[in-house]
Order: structure tokens, then sequence, then C-alpha cells
């Protein structure tokens, strides 16, 4: 089994590979480059040395905007009426199928959200774009499998 870890590039462990190593499973990690002003090749290093097999860096800036921040921008979006949503629409775009999880031909996927909005958002997007996806979330689970359907 290949699982594909959908990995933000931030300071944030990479704590959920040693929850997908539970299910025993290869892992790649997939950060896609959205402008978030990260070192990414240090996030690369990172994710290799916490045991990824391999970490695919994607820039997809212009898809990013082109398909989220151009139309929210267009429907007015904000939070709560005040800020704008990079942060959750990053956490959409990284749900996207022709990321990291089409480049390696899996329908595994999992992702380090933890509880609350981004995983909600995570995964919703993710079953959007793909039904039949599963959804590993080691943080997030509160039984002893991290597998989602």
């Amino acid at each position: 089994m290949k699982i594909v870890l959908a990995y933000s590039g931030d300071s944030t462990p990479l704590w959920p590979s040693a929850g997908c190593r539970k299910v025993q499973a290869e892992i790649v990690a997939f950060c896609s480059d959205v402008g978030q002003q990260e070192d990414l090749e240090a996030a690369r290093s990172k994710a290799l040395r916490c045991g990824v097999v391999a970490c695919h860096i994607l820039d997809q800036r212009e898809e990013f905007v082109r398909d989220f921040v151009f139309p929210a921008v267009r429907a007015a979006a904000l939070y709560q009426g005040e800020y704008y949503l990079g942060t959750s629409l990053a956490a959409l775009h990284h749900a996207r199928p022709d990321g990291g999880a089409a480049k390696e031909k899996t329908n595994t996927i999992a992702h380090g959200h933890g509880k609350g909005n981004d995983q909600v958002r995570f995964e919703l997007g993710a079953y959007w774009f793909n039904p039949s996806v599963k959804i590993i979330a080691p943080g997030a689970s509160g039984t002893s499998s991290p597998v989602r359907r």
C-alpha cells in the first residue's frame, strides 16, 4: 500500500508518518507550494528524516490563485466578515486529486491537520474531489484505527 501524506511545509512535525506506518505502508510526502513563504527544501529534508520514501514539492501557485483565490475574491468570501480565507483555501487545494495522489497513483492520502476546521476542510475537500478516496488521519482519529472509509 502506498500513502501520500499531504504536508504543508510548515513547522508542524511529520507525526502522521508514524500513524501511517501502523498500517504498513510506503509513505510519500507531497508539499504544494501555494506561496506560503516557507523553506520547502528544508521541509523536504525534514520529511525524509522522518522516514518518508520521497517528498514531492509542486509549484502550484498559479493553479491556487486561479482556481481558489480569484473565485474567493470575486465572491467577497471573508472569514467572519474580516479575514481572507488563504489558509482555509490552501487546505482545500491540498486535497485536490491532481497533486500528490495522482502523481503516485494511489487512492489513499493522509494528513496531519489534527482535529478542527483544517481537518474538516481537507477531508471534505478530498471527498468532494474523489468520493472513493481513503483518508488516514492519525491525529484526528478517536479510535485505534486512523483509517477513514
